[in-house]
């Protein structure tokens, strides 16, 4: 993709265009981003107090039992979204699903073990392991670049 930027003493107003030849899921994601007016918000209950959390401060995301969580360093928060929901809302530069039911911030990873058979283990910032699940591990390769 290439990146044009022109700058225009006589331009009142910020324009894009976009030149393509087709309708790629990759220019959907950058219309639908560059369309929002109000950023994504991702909010979290904790100790009965709703909190705005930054998705740079997120760790990872998982559903279990039912609900949805957030870890952050500052410790676990619950979410009333839907994981697909949330995906929509995160940085999709910086989070990637894992497996149905866990979104990982790849900007909080300490290391990818590649040893085990099949999958993908993943030690993240604060100590906590996680696994690729078999679906999504050659998603995560190519993100990688192996």
């Amino acid at each position: 993709m290439q990146i044009e930027l022109k700058i225009d003493s006589s331009c009142n107003e910020p324009r894009i265009i976009i030149l393509t030849d087709s309708m790629t899921e990759e220019i959907k994601s950058i219309l639908d981003k560059l369309s929002e007016s109000i950023p994504p918000v991702i909010s979290g209950v904790k100790d009965k107090k709703l909190e705005v959390l930054e998705q740079s401060d997120i760790i990872r995301i998982y559903a279990n039992s039912g609900k949805n969580f957030a870890v952050t360093d500052n410790g676990e928060y619950t979410l009333r979204l839907r994981l697909y929901e949330i995906e929509n809302k995160l940085n999709s530069n910086q989070f990637v699903r894992i497996s149905n039911s866990e979104i990982i911030n790849l900007k909080k990873v300490n290391n990818f073990d590649l040893s085990f058979t099949g999958t993908i283990c993943v030690k993240l910032s604060n100590g906590e392991t996680t696994y690729v699940s078999r679906r999504y591990v050659s998603k995560i390769k190519k993100i990688l670049g192996i």
